[in-house]
């Protein structure tokens, strides 16, 4: 998935949960206000795998958070974007283990001038593909989440999950065939494994147990 984004700088977190109302009379909320002072925002994505009945009300939404944010003062300092699921790309073709890993040893998928030795970058490109057609050359794509899965699915496996990631971390400081040359900004999913979720591959893509151990090693230099 991705968010797109322009440069910007970050408000404190209670700047953010003031202008969404969310402190109210919410004990909670207020605790996480005054004792997270240095916790900022860099980003807002609205709407998470939105389905295609749905999307009609993503624009809408998009714009009166960012009214929001300028009516606070924060237009300049917040992002305000969406998340696009891959799967609006439509292509459904049987992909390769390496090619998903990172660990193909020589170019998968020719496109034009351009060779893929990985999936993460075909994904990457196709949607800057999307975005010049569309007249947005000029933005730039977060990658709001990528990780993979330790059980309950096709090669759902702890060590496919470390091999993932760590190449993961090691290749986005280069950029992709068609933006190469620069790091792109990636965020692993998830942090913790979501054990409160039904039993399946959704519970399976935390780097840490609730209890907080690691479930493989990972570096992220």
């Amino acid at each position: 998935m991705a968010t797109f984004y322009a440069k910007s700088s970050s408000p404190s977190i209670s700047a953010v949960m003031l202008l969404l109302g969310l402190l109210m009379d919410n004990p909670r909320n207020n605790r996480c206000a005054v004792n997270r002072p240095s916790v900022s925002f860099k980003y807002i994505a609205v709407g998470n795998e939105v389905s295609t009945t749905d999307r009609q009300y993503v624009r809408p939404a998009l714009q009166n958070i960012f009214k929001g944010f300028s009516s606070a003062g924060l237009r300049d300092h917040i992002n305000v974007s969406t998340a696009i699921d891959t799967s609006v790309l439509g292509n459904k073709r049987e992909i390769s283990l390496p090619y998903a890993l990172f660990t193909a040893p020589s170019v998968v998928v020719q496109d034009g001038q351009f060779g893929y030795r990985n999936l993460f970058d075909a994904l990457l490109d196709a949607l800057y593909s999307a975005l010049e057609k569309a007249g947005g050359a000029s933005l730039k794509i977060v990658v709001s989440e990528t990780g993979w899965p330790t059980a309950a699915g096709s090669a759902t496996t702890v060590d496919n999950a470390r091999i993932y990631n760590l190449n993961l971390i090691q290749h986005v400081k280069g950029g992709t065939p068609k933006r190469p040359g620069k790091p792109i900004e990636t965020y692993i999913f998830a942090m913790f494994y979501e054990n409160k979720k039904p039993p399946g591959l959704e519970t399976h893509w935390g780097l840490f147990s609730p209890n907080k151990q690691p479930k493989y090693a990972i570096e992220f230099a």
